[in-house]
C-alpha cells in the first residue's frame, strides 16, 4: 500500500481493518460493506473510487495497513516478484463515451462540445479551456449520439426550435424549409418546456402519492379480508361441529328410544309366551287325564273323576292375548325423515340468502376518469345454488342451530311420551 492509501476513500479517515478489491483499491472493511449493502438493486457492484463495475459482488481481501508492514512489504526479498500494476480504468468501456480525438485505445470523455459536436478526454479538452478561439463553444457533460445534434439536411448544428412543425432545426432551415414559421432558440423552448415539465412532474408525483395511498388501503383491505375469511372459516367449522354433535346426540337418543321400546315389547311378548306355554302344558295334561278317564271301566271312578276334572276346567278362565298387527317403528323413521327435509329446506334457503348478500358487496372497484364504475360479470345464481347444496346438517347461525336443537328435543320427548301412553 502506498502512503496515499492510508486514507479510506469513503470515510476520509485512516484505514481500519483495510480490505482490497480486484481493481486494487483499498477501503475500510465496514465502509465497503455498508456501501455495497446499499448499492443499486440492479445487481451490479461498482468500485467507489474508480467506478469499475462487477457483475457479482467481489470478496474483499484483508490486508495490513501499518507503516511497518508496508516497510517490510517494500523491503521484502527479491525472490518474491512485485505485484502487477493495477489496470488503468480511464480507458472507455462499452458503456462509456469515448474521446473522439484519441487514437488507438480511447480514453473516457469528460466533456462534449455542442459546437464541434465532439467529445473530449481531459487531455484533448485543454484547447477548449485554454484557447480563446473556443470561448464561445458550449461544453456539457459527456453525451453520446452527437449525430443527433446535426441537421440531417444541412449538416449544421441544431440550434433553433420550430414550434409550427415541432422539431429542432438549424440556422439554414430558417431560410427556406421553415421560413415564416414560429421559431425560437432551443434554450428558450427548453426553458418553457422545463416549466411544463415541472407541472407535469408535480402532477405525476401527486398521482404517485394517490396510487401509493390506494395501494396501502387495498393492502389493508386485503389483510382485513383474509382475517375476516379466516374467522368465518373457524366459526363456521365450530358451528358445523356443534351441529354434527347435536345430530349425533339425537341419533343416540333415537337409537336408545328404539332399543328401549324394542326391549320392553320383547319382554312383554316373552312373558306372554311363557304363560301361554304353561297353559298349553296344563291343558294338554288335562286332555290326557280326560282321555284316560274316558277309557276306564270303573263306573264309580269315572263319575267321581269327571265332576272333579270338569269343575277345575270351568273354574279357570284363561286370559286371551291380543296382538296389534299395525305396531311399527315407522313413526320414528318418518319423524327423522321430516327433520332431515326441514333442515335441508332451511339450510338451502339461508345459504341462498347469504350468497346473495355476499355477492352484492363488492370488495374493490376500479373507477375510470368519468367516475363510471366498471361492472364485473354477473355470477351464475344457478351455479351458486348447486354449489351450496349441503347435507342435512347445514345451518347458518348459532341461533338457528339452537332453534333446530330445541325442535329435535321436543320431537324426541314426544316420541317417548307416545310410547309411555
Amino acid at each position: 500500500m502506498s502512503a496515499d492509501q492510508d486514507i479510506c476513500h469513503l470515510c476520509k479517515e485512516e484505514l481500519r481493518d483495510p480490505v482490497s478489491i480486484p481493481c486494487g483499491h483499498i477501503f475500510c472493511e465496514i465502509c465497503l460493506k455498508t456501501y455495497w449493502d446499499h448499492a443499486d438493486p440492479s445487481g451490479s457492484y461498482v468500485c467507489p473510487q474508480c467506478r469499475v463495475s462487477y457483475n457479482r459482488r467481489p470478496t474483499p481481501r484483508a490486508i495490513q495497513s501499518s507503516r511497518s508492514s508496508r516497510q517490510s512489504f517494500n523491503n521484502r526479498s527479491p525472490e518474491f516478484p512485485p505485484a502487477p500494476p493495477a489496470p488503468d480504468y480511464n480507458y472507455a468501456g462499452p458503456r462509456d463515451v469515448a474521446c473522439d480525438i484519441c487514437i488507438g485505445n480511447k480514453l473516457k470523455a469528460v466533456k462534449s462540445c455542442l459546437m464541434c459536436l465532439a467529445s473530449y478526454c481531459d487531455k484533448h479538452l485543454k484547447p477548449h479551456q485554454e484557447n480563446a478561439a473556443f470561448k464561445r463553444h458550449k461544453l456539457v457533460d459527456e453525451i453520446g449520439h452527437l449525430d443527433r445534434q446535426i441537421c440531417p439536411q444541412h449538416q449544421k448544428g441544431l440550434e433553433l426550435y420550430c414550434r409550427t412543425d415541432q422539431m429542432c432545426i438549424c440556422v439554414l432551415c430558417t431560410v427556406k424549409e421553415h421560413k415564416g414559421h414560429d421559431m425560437v432558440s432551443a434554450e428558450q423552448e427548453r426553458a418553457e418546456m422545463q416549466q411544463r415539465l415541472g407541472a407535469t412532474q408535480a402532477e405525476i408525483q401527486e398521482k404517485i402519492h394517490d396510487r401509493v395511498k390506494q395501494m396501502d388501503e387495498l393492502k389493508q383491505a386485503v389483510d382485513a379480508l383474509k382475517n375476516s375469511a379466516q374467522r368465518a372459516l373457524q366459526e363456521s367449522e365450530k358451528l358445523f361441529g356443534d351441529m354434527l354433535h347435536s345430530i349425533e346426540r339425537m341419533q343416540q337418543e333415537m337409537t336408545k328410544l328404539i332399543s328401549s321400546n324394542k326391549k320392553a315389547a320383547l319382554n312383554t311378548a316373552e312373558s306372554h309366551m311363557d304363560r301361554l306355554t304353561q297353559e298349553i302344558t296344563d291343558l294338554k295334561r288335562r286332555d290326557s287325564e280326560l282321555t284316560q278317564l274316558s277309557r276306564t271301566e270303573d263306573h264309580i271312578h269315572f263319575i267321581q273323576s269327571y265332576h272333579m276334572l270338569l269343575a277345575q276346567t270351568d273354574a279357570e278362565e284363561l286370559p286371551s292375548v291380543t296382538v296389534n298387527p299395525y305396531f311399527s317403528f315407522g313413526s320414528i323413521t318418518k319423524a327423522v325423515s321430516d327433520i332431515k327435509q326441514q333442515l335441508n329446506e332451511f339450510s338451502n334457503e339461508e345459504l341462498v340468502k347469504v350468497a346473495k348478500t355476499v355477492n352484492k358487496m363488492p370488495f374493490c372497484q376500479l373507477e375510470e376518469k368519468k367516475k363510471k364504475t366498471m361492472k364485473s360479470d354477473e355470477i351464475d345464481r344457478t351455479a351458486v345454488l348447486q354449489s351450496y347444496r349441503a347435507p342435512s346438517q347445514a345451518a347458518r347461525g348459532r341461533d338457528d342451530f339452537l332453534q333446530y336443537q330445541r325442535r329435535s328435543r321436543h320431537m324426541s320427548d314426544h316420541l317417548q311420551m307416545s310410547h309411555q301412553l
